[in-house]
């Protein structure tokens, strides 16, 4: 394992033909990059989203220390934010095509990626995943009996069911194809799935809501659904493979999207299709009470990049605005050749 240091390979680079604005931005940019502590919370900062508190945790560093680091790598464009109700999340910053520096960035990050994170590391991220993933749990556990009535505070499955089906259909799976739902709650998705496919498989990590989903299919008469208590790395272990995996109004509620982009492409088969119908990105704190979510929405730009680095591709989307101001996106990935960002 290799403790990342500061890049020296940038000075390497073909010369850049810059004006004196440029010329201040290459400065900014040298400096942030100039610092081990800066670019391990950039390797950090690979796939994830954390807070400043949590990378204190990881760093073990104090905030006042870490959010001055912060600050230059925001002021050099290479983390940006996200707030998530009081909370800042920071993560590495997109690389536009008309960026002046995008080679500069690009080759530092593909340089510290190749370095493994210390196992401290990894174990304290663990834990905030582990932490993020039991707070989630215990509200569905606590609030199973009510959470239809939560949830409709935002939507209700009316409100996109017709949309959604739509996309499903025009994926064109065949009647035999092995699909699987994570996180179906009290099932209602998968009855209506269950009259489309004969291999349906639900996943969920509350047994409360999986006994609900249990309980919905009981009533339908419905007896052809395999249900597993766990999450995608439960799955992964019982090597199972779907040619469609959907998540229905749950993400925003996994400790860990990005993680759980590369755990579905694994879970695929070759060409099959992770669907995701989920908010967009929006600013109603309320919901992390009422509704157990531990992401205020998504981003569209958000789900495309850890699609491609799980080696998944674009595919149809939707996207459906609601009376009350929120917002839902219906977006279909299919397994493919992975994009390197």
């Amino acid at each position: 394992m290799v403790n990342l240091a500061p890049i020296n390979h940038i000075c390497e680079l073909p010369a850049l033909k810059l004006d004196h604005c440029e010329v201040e931005q290459s400065l900014t940019l040298y400096k942030a990059l100039a610092d081990g502590l800066r670019l391990r919370i950039l390797r950090l900062l690979k796939n994830e989203s954390f807070g400043v508190l949590e990378l204190c945790k990881i760093l073990d560093t104090r905030q006042s220390a870490l959010s001055h680091h912060l600050k230059i790598l925001a002021t050099a464009n290479l983390v940006s934010t996200r707030r998530e109700g009081n909370s800042i999340f920071y993560r590495r910053a997109f690389i536009a095509e008309e960026d002046s520096f995008k080679e500069i960035k690009k080759g530092a990050f593909d340089d510290m990626d190749k370095t493994e994170l210390l196992s401290v590391y990894l174990d304290e991220i663990h834990k905030i995943q582990q932490e993020r993933s039991q707070l989630s749990v215990n509200f569905f556990n606590k609030n199973a009996n009510k959470f239809r009535e939560q949830q409709g505070l935002i939507v209700t499955h009316d409100d996109y069911a017709g949309s959604l089906h739509d996309v499903i259909d025009s994926i064109g799976l065949t009647c035999d194809a092995n699909v699987m739902e994570v996180g179906p709650g009290e099932g209602l998705l998968l009855l209506e799935l269950a009259q489309k496919y004969q291999g349906l498989t639900g996943l969920d990590n509350s047994s409360d809501m999986l006994e609900r989903s249990r309980q919905t299919l009981v009533n339908a008469d419905v007896e052809s659904v395999s249900l597993i208590l766990g999450d995608t790395t439960v799955a992964k272990k019982l090597n199972l493979r779907y040619d469609l995996i959907l998540f229905d109004m749950v993400l925003h509620h996994i400790p860990s999207p990005a993680e759980t982009f590369v755990d579905c492409s694994e879970l695929l088969n070759r060409d099959g299709y992770l669907l995701i119908a989920d908010l967009s990105t929006h600013d109603q704190d309320w919901v992390r009470k009422s509704c157990g979510d531990l992401w205020l929405g998504f981003d569209d730009s958000d789900l495309v990049t850890w699609a491609n680095k799980a080696g998944l591709t674009e595919g149809e989307s939707a996207f459906l605005g609601l009376r009350n101001g929120f917002q839902i996106q219906i977006r279909v990935f299919k397994k493919g050749t992975p994009v390197n960002n």
